[in-house]
């Protein structure tokens, strides 16, 4: 990643910064995250909502 991209970005959200309803929306987002790893590490995320395999298999290049 090119480091002045994001300077750049971060000059534009210091100038125009989020609403206070778009941060809410982000940390219920990031909440409701942390409270589903957290039942699933604790052992009780329900088992209808686990997966039967793992994830795909990535198809070689």
């Amino acid at each position: 990643m090119n480091n002045l991209i994001w300077l750049l970005r971060a000059t534009r959200w210091v100038r125009r910064p989020p609403s206070k309803r778009q941060v809410i929306t982000l940390l219920a987002i990031v909440a409701a995250g942390l409270v589903i790893a957290g039942l699933e590490h604790g052992g009780l995320w329900p088992d209808w909502a686990q997966m039967d395999q793992g994830r795909a298999p990535r198809i070689p290049r």
